[in-house]
């Protein structure tokens, strides 16, 4: 069985065992339908979602809200380049084989990787937004303003593009080692050097943001605790709980879509008899769920603004709306 995983990707069953056809089968039909669904999903819901913010910065609302939507507009950027990388892995997974060639190899795993390790230190920063405007409210107007956010916001693509380029040096098109015949984009050769990668992927981008998270988000639930009894506007504390809690639920949403991704290449990395494409048989089914719970961590982002945001549920309408009043007011005779 092949399998993809963004983070530190992985393909080939070195051991070919007879018993895995059915498996990889099955995997060769599900996986594309799901890839597809999770594919329209993603891009049409996030495309909603540039449309909408990019209207609030438009309108020009309050310099905090902007703040936020510059980060979550910096979020759906990075979801939907990750899209962009899955028909590639997609077409590999229903043909058993990699057809697009050394250079897209290389590409497909330098943005997967860059992209997902973007989307982390995103949730982080927006994590942290979160702290400063509700524990230090009186610093907020000075780091959160738009400008100061969209210059952080693209400042981390830097160190994740740093983390992605040894998948543009390392990676390959090679045999697969039960069949000559057919390619398998490789991430690196030696299982030593994809222990190497894969712990540092870990370590940065998923544990460090994850202890930034919970640290950012530990504090604000403790001040609010403090100061539960304080008098403030009801549509300021209103306001601060939902922002609070839709920025809760996205790193919640994340952290239980990557960890069986990264908790099976670590396990995958720790067993030396995969060799150096750091697969094995009894993975399997374990690396399906695995591989689309990653990737639907792209789709979860736009259903959480409509489930949570009340704000968001609004613009959604009013977008809807005058889009069907343009198509309506098309149809009638000038």
């Amino acid at each position: 069985m092949k399998m993809l995983l963004f983070n530190s990707e992985w393909v080939g069953d070195p051991l070919n065992n007879s018993s895995d056809d059915g498996a990889s089968n099955v995997e060769q039909i599900l996986v594309p339908i799901f890839d597809i669904l999770i594919l329209v999903l993603g891009v049409g819901g996030h495309t909603i979602v540039i449309v909408i913010l990019c209207k609030r910065s438009r309108m020009r609302m309050s310099r905090t809200g902007t703040g936020t939507d510059m980060l979550l507009l910096a979020l759906s950027f990075a979801d939907l380049l990750l899209l962009a990388t899955l028909p590639f892995h997609t077409t590999a997974i229903a043909m058993q084989r990699w057809p697009f060639g050394d250079f897209l190899c290389r590409l497909a795993g330098f943005l997967g990787s860059a992209s997902s390790s973007a989307s982390a230190f995103t949730l982080s920063t927006l994590a942290v937004s979160r702290y400063v405007t509700v524990v230090h409210p009186a610093k907020t107007y000075r780091f959160l303003c738009p400008r100061h956010v969209a210059i952080t916001a693209a400042l981390l693509w830097i160190p994740a593009c740093c983390l992605a380029t040894p998948q543009l040096v390392f990676r390959f098109v090679g045999p697969l080692p039960n069949d000559p015949d057919g390619l398998a984009c490789f991430a690196f050769l030696y299982h030593r050097d994809q222990l190497i990668y894969g712990l540092v992927h870990f370590l940065v981008s998923f544990l460090l943001p994850l202890v930034t998270i919970a640290i950012a988000y530990g504090n604000i639930y403790s001040f609010l605790w403090k100061t539960r009894n304080t008098v403030q506007a009801p549509q300021v504390e209103r306001y601060q709980s939902k922002v609070t809690q839709i920025s809760a639920l996205l790193v919640v949403a994340f952290t239980l879509c990557w960890l069986p991704s990264y908790g099976l290449t670590l396990a995958l990395l720790s067993d030396k008899s995969s060799g150096a494409t750091g697969s094995s048989p009894r993975y399997g089914s374990f690396s399906v769920f695995a591989r689309l719970m990653a990737i639907a961590s792209t789709v979860l982002n736009p259903i959480l603004y409509v489930l949570i945001s009340q704000r968001f549920r609004q613009d959604l309408l009013r977008l809807f709306k005058r889009e069907g009043q343009r198509a309506s007011g098309g149809q009638l005779p000038d």
